[in-house]
């Protein structure tokens, strides 16, 4: 009991009747609208993932940066304490 192209062409003829021509073709160009819109938002969220992943990795380079020299300072002033 499949959907056979007949039916598909029926429903489509009573739609445009229904609907008009104007309107229908109006109801597509919105469709088409909706889908390149979906589809740039998935693009600019993928990009936004990366860009957020490059942030964190400058973001830790930086504090391991920072605190490199502080954890060098603690160990020689632990060394200076036992001494």
């Amino acid at each position: 009991m499949g959907v056979s192209v007949w039916q598909i062409i029926v429903i489509a003829v009573l739609v445009l009747l229904l609907f008009g021509r104007g309107k229908v073709s109006e109801l597509m160009g919105d469709v088409a609208k909706g889908i390149t819109s979906f589809r740039k938002g998935l693009r600019e969220g993928d990009a936004d993932d990366g860009e957020a992943a490059d942030r964190a990795d400058q973001a830790k380079s930086i504090t391991d940066a920072r605190e490199t020299p502080v954890a060098e300072q603690r160990a020689e002033t632990k060394d200076n304490a036992r001494s």
